[in-house]
């Protein structure tokens, strides 16, 4: 049985500099001025240590994912992956995983982190209409940029990347001349168990990886791009967060406890003056807007990947005749994200969106494994990882300690979300049979 390489309509824009910046934008949004404050609490300059950790583990994910990717030229990423391993079924419920329990929940929560950061300059944000008013602005804007050009979309993810970046180097340069060396002195190792507890948030410092191949389809020769550009994105995340830890934790210390919700704005105000501040805020806004953006543009091809299949209403599957894309499934996408972002509320969703990555991660990972032990697939001139199993059990093993962190409340809310999309899926394939029969 052959992968699907069929061509979808879609145009192949995609290079190795393109989804590196695709990788760097997802995997660097709003969160990074959170996270080393979190890390810092609980693993002080020992954090360092644990993000090299979780780096290692990462790679180990990243090379399986390099290795089904290449093989693919459709859209749909991890959906794609896991539906032509193992069928319909379980390609539905990574689909919905993804598109909605990573991508919809995950984007309406930034962009009301957004508007949190605006209203601390703007008050005005806290309201409820202004709110609405300004995530339908900005989404609107985002949603006619991608149904107009790939090209536009993608050009948009370049350049937001590029301006997203210019803050956090800026806090980095300036903040290196405030450090205090015996801030960064480990004087005493955390345990297994310390490590285990921030082993959840420091393992999705790096993912957004996965969500740029959901664009397979306009990926420029994939055998060649995905593993560079995958790479490239992965170093550059790994090194900004680095040294952005090093910074946050050489500047305040054991301070970071007094500043655990503006500890990098803290810093940027000691190496910059008062406008530092300011600058932290126009860098989340920037960050989560640009997060956002790259969402729209690389996980709607998840609603087009899977209308083309059947799983979804065909005519999330059509592709614009004049600009070639897959115009109704970026507004549905969009118009997901504004209803969730105005409803409000999605703080005890974080963790069902955390835990529905590891899920797809496994998934992926065991389809990888799958396809490779298939003869026609096996003779493919296409990347493989060395050394046989050993790097995909080296993913599985880190992926099922990570979700052995998860609290009993995290385990149900993810098994109660797994539940629902079996019977939607079987509630779907019932009524559709169910005319049939009559």
């Amino acid at each position: 049985m052959k992968l699907k390489t069929n061509d979808e309509g879609l145009k192949r824009v995609i290079g190795i500099w393109g989804l590196g910046a695709t990788v760097v934008n997802f995997s660097i949004g709003a969160g990074i001025y959170a996270l080393p404050a979190i890390i810092g609490i609980h693993l002080g300059p020992a954090g360092i240590i644990g993000y090299l950790l979780c780096a290692l583990m990462f790679v180990a994910i990243v090379l399986c994912y390099v290795e089904i990717g290449s093989k693919f030229k459709t859209s749909g990423g991890s959906y794609a992956y896991v539906e032509r391993a193992f069928g319909p079924f379980a390609g539905f419920v990574i689909n919905w995983l993804f598109f909605f329990g990573w991508g919809v929940l995950s984007d309406a929560a930034i962009v009301n982190l957004v508007a949190d950061s605006l209203s601390v300059i703007f008050p005005a944000f806290s309201e409820f209409w202004f709110r609405a008013f300004f995530f339908a602005v900005v989404l609107g804007a985002i949603t006619i940029l991608n149904v107009v050009s790939a090209k536009g979309g993608l050009n948009f993810v370049k350049f937001i990347t590029l301006i997203k970046l210019l803050p956090l180097l800026a806090i980095i340069i300036g903040g290196f001349s405030k450090i205090h060396p015996e801030n960064l002195q480990i004087k005493q190792f955390p345990s297994i168990h310390s490590f285990g507890e921030t082993a959840l948030i420091l393992f999705f410092a790096f993912a957004g990886f996965e969500t740029a191949l959901n664009v397979g389809g306009e990926i420029k020769n994939p055998k060649r791009t995905i593993p560079r550009g995958v790479l490239l994105g992965g170093i550059i995340v790994l090194l900004i967060y680095l040294l952005i830890q090093s910074v946050m934790q050489g500047v305040l210390g054991d301070q970071v406890v007094d500043f655990k919700n503006s500890a990098l704005a803290e810093v940027a105000k000691r190496s910059m003056g008062p406008i530092g501040a300011t600058i932290v805020v126009f860098a989340a806004v920037v960050s989560g807007i640009g997060a956002v953006g790259g969402d729209i543009f690389a996980s709607s091809r998840l609603l087009f990947a899977g209308a083309t299949d059947g799983l979804f209403p065909k005519f999330l599957g059509k592709i614009h005749t004049k600009y070639a894309t897959p115009y109704w499934s970026v507004i549905v996408y969009s118009l997901m994200i504004f209803i969730f972002s105005i409803a409000g509320g999605f703080k005890q969703l974080a963790v069902l969106a955390s835990g529905t990555l590891l899920i797809i991660y496994l998934a992926v990972i065991l389809a990888m494994i799958k396809i490779r032990r298939e003869p026609d697939i096996e003779s493919e001139n296409t990347f493989k990882i060395p050394g046989g199993l050993i790097v995909p059990s080296m993913a599985i093993v880190a992926i099922l300690w990570v979700l052995s962190n998860l609290t009993s409340q995290e385990s149900v809310s993810i098994t109660i979300f797994l539940a629902v999309i079996c019977l939607v899926y079987w509630a779907q394939k019932f009524l559709i049979k169910k005319p049939s029969s009559t």
